[in-house]
């Protein structure tokens, strides 16, 4: 796994974000909070995690996107952080599963024909309109295709295991997400506050409101 902080000015208290599938630093350098250092996870060919990089902070947000949510529960579980939130947003704890997570014939089938055109297609799915499409396009990630291939191999190995023990505060759904269908999340959230969102899997003025902390989410009940 590639960690990257994208700020850090040794701020007391953390935004710890797991990307998803395909991400990089790219796709997700924009503004947090003040306050905040900022450490981005992605590519999850290798479960390799530096614990050390949060040793020292007094609060931490951890934020978690998609294939992000299985890879940040499957990372941290048991072991105790300060956090301040816990949020999954447009994922769950069962990434490859036919009532919690993505449909395994849908998974299957994309990387069993995974290319550069079902890439483009791919990405067109999660952004849902054009307007998301052009937004996307200007973070897209640079990574190749090969690489994509790679951790979509990884991600199939593993990502059945039985879920971790981790707990999580919140998860937000996106009502309009065609990559872990809407029905499937409610399933997989039963214990969990859940918020809707009016969004598809990507929505980049959501990230950037989450990201920035101008979410009215980050407050625990």
């Amino acid at each position: 796994m590639k960690q990257r902080f994208i700020k850090k000015e040794n701020n007391p208290r953390l935004l710890l974000f797991f990307a998803g599938w395909g991400s990089d630093e790219r796709l997700f350098d924009r503004p947090v909070a003040d306050g905040y250092d900022y450490l981005l996870c992605f590519d999850y060919r290798s479960p390799d995690f530096d614990y050390a990089l949060l040793d020292g902070y007094r609060e931490i947000r951890l934020l978690a996107w998609s294939m992000g949510v299985w890879a940040a529960g499957q990372t941290l579980a048991g072991r105790n952080y300060p956090w301040q939130m816990r949020l999954a947003v447009g994922g769950t704890p069962f990434p490859i599963d036919d009532r919690r997570g993505i449909p395994e014939a849908v998974f299957r089938g994309t990387l069993a024909h995974f290319s550069d055109a079902v890439l483009v297609r791919f990405r067109r799915r999660i952004c849902g309109t054009a307007e998301q499409v052009k937004e996307f396009l200007s973070h897209r990630p640079y990574r190749p295709v090969e690489e994509l291939r790679e951790e979509l191999q990884a991600l199939a190995a593993c990502a059945c295991r039985p879920s971790a023990s981790f707990v999580w505060d919140k998860a937000i759904i996106g009502t309009c997400d065609k990559i872990f269908p809407p029905a499937n999340q409610r399933e997989a959230w039963r214990d969990v506050e859940v918020i809707e969102r009016d969004v598809e899997h990507y929505d980049g003025g959501l990230f950037d409101r989450l990201l920035s902390g101008e979410e009215d989410v980050w407050t625990k009940p």
